[in-house]
C-alpha cells in the first residue's frame, strides 16, 4: 500500500529553478533514503512534503488522498532533538497533541504505552538535561510519531550523535519501524546509514534537482554487516 506519493513536484525560488518535476512513493512501513550533495533540494523537497512549502507544480498525496501545502498531515524531525529543557520528557513528547488541542492529561494517558516501545520507560519525569544524546533522540522520536503515525520525515536525524551510538541508533529504529510500522523518509549524507538502514535509496543530484537514480536494496535479513 502507497503511504506518501510524490507526484511531478517541481520548486523555482526567483530565477532559480530548484527542482525538476519529482516524483516516487514510500510504501507502509518502508524506510526510504534520499541522498544528495549539499544544496541539491532534498530540504526543499521535504519542506513541500511537510506542507510548509508550495510547489510550483505536482502534488503529494497521503493514503491516496491529497496534502499539497497542507501542513500538519506528517511528522517532521530535524537534526537537533529540539527538546524543550524546561518540560520533562514527557511533557516534550506531548507537545504535539497538546498544541491540536488535547487536554494534557489525556495527552499523557495516549502516550504512556509508548515509553516502553521506544525505550524509555521511567524516564517520564525527567529533564532533558539528564538523557543521553541517544535517549533524547529516542525521545524526539516518539514526539515525532505522537505527531503523525503514518508517515515520518527525518532529516538527518542522527548526524550529531558519536558513531557507536549511531550504530545503536540504528537498530534501534529498525526494530522499533518494524513494531509500529511507520513509513519513513529520511534524508542522509552518510551513505553507510543509508545502506545499512533503506529499503530503498533514491539519489538527488543535479540542477535542476532530479531523481537520478533508484537503488532497492536485497532485504534486510540477507544483507550482512560488511
Amino acid at each position: 500500500m502507497k503511504m506518501l506519493e510524490v507526484k511531478r513536484v517541481s520548486k523555482t525560488f526567483g530565477e532559480h529553478r530548484v527542482l525538476d518535476p519529482i516524483s516516487f512513493s514510500v510504501d507502509e512501513g518502508e524506510l526510504v533514503c534520499v541522498v544528495g550533495k549539499s544544496g541539491c533540494g532534498k530540504s526543499t523537497l521535504f519542506h513541500i512534503i511537510a506542507g510548509l512549502l508550495s510547489p510550483d507544480s505536482g502534488a503529494v498525496f497521503l493514503e491516496g488522498e491529497e496534502i499539497t501545502s497542507k501542513s500538519g498531515r506528517v511528522s517532521y524531525m530535524l537534526q537537533k532533538d529540539l527538546m524543550l529543557p524546561f518540560r520533562t520528557i514527557e511533557d516534550n513528547v506531548i507537545l504535539p497533541l497538546v498544541l491540536q488541542g488535547m487536554k494534557r492529561s489525556k495527552a499523557r494517558e495516549r502516550a504512556a504505552p509508548l515509553f516502553e516501545v521506544f525505550g524509555l520507560a521511567g524516564m517520564e519525569k525527567r529533564w532533558p538535561s539528564q538523557l543521553s544524546g541517544g535517549m533524547k533522540q529516542r525521545a524526539a522520536l516518539m514526539r515525532t510519531y505522537l505527531f503523525s503515525a503514518r508517515v515520518a520525515l527525518l532529516d538527518e536525524p542522527f548526524s550529531a550523535l558519536d558513531e557507536l551510538t549511531k550504530a545503536d541508533m540504528h537498530d534501534w529504529y529498525l526494530g522499533i519501524m518494524n513494531q509500529i510500522r511507520l513509513s519513513t523518509l529520511f534524508i542522509t549524507h552518510d551513505i553507510d546509514e543509508a545502506l545499512i538502514l533503506a529499503d530503498r535509496i533514491l539519489l538527488l543530484g543535479g540542477q535542476p534537482a532530479v531523481i537520478l537514480d533508484e537503488i532497492v536494496l536485497p532485504k534486510r535479513e540477507e544483507r550482512g554487516a560488511d
